[in-house]
């Protein structure tokens, strides 16, 4: 089975930046879309960005993080990243990075998943 390892969570201030990284075990991101998924406290776990397997331009953003997260996907190192700037609160949830076989738009779509990193945004 694919294995996803998420590195960069941490604590940041309000409007600030992190960026998360997900390594793959192997050449996963050429065959399997990727996508990053939060599950804040109440919330559950929702897809906040989606990239294709083959073309890096088409992605996918949930509204409340669009403009300010950004995903990119570098296939030589089985990494996808997740730039995220103007921090708010409501960004405080546990991120995981996930692969889909078949639609990166599509949160149902996704079947193998990282063990997760906490992300806290102080006020």
């Amino acid at each position: 089975q694919v294995q996803l390892v998420e590195f960069g969570g941490g604590l940041v201030q309000a409007g600030g930046s992190l960026r998360l990284s997900c390594r793959a075990s192997e050449r996963t991101f050429d065959t399997y879309h990727a996508g990053w998924f939060r599950e804040a406290p109440g919330k559950g776990r929702v897809l906040i960005a989606g990239i294709h397997r083959w073309s890096s331009g088409l992605t996918y953003y949930r509204n409340s993080v669009k403009g300010r997260f950004t995903i990119s996907r570098d296939n030589a190192k089985n990494t996808v990243y997740l730039q995220m700037d103007s921090l708010k609160p409501e960004d405080t949830a546990i991120y995981f990075c996930a692969a889909s076989t078949s639609d990166y738009t599509n949160a149902n779509t996704y079947r193998y998943w990282g063990q997760g990193t906490q992300v806290t945004v102080s006020s």
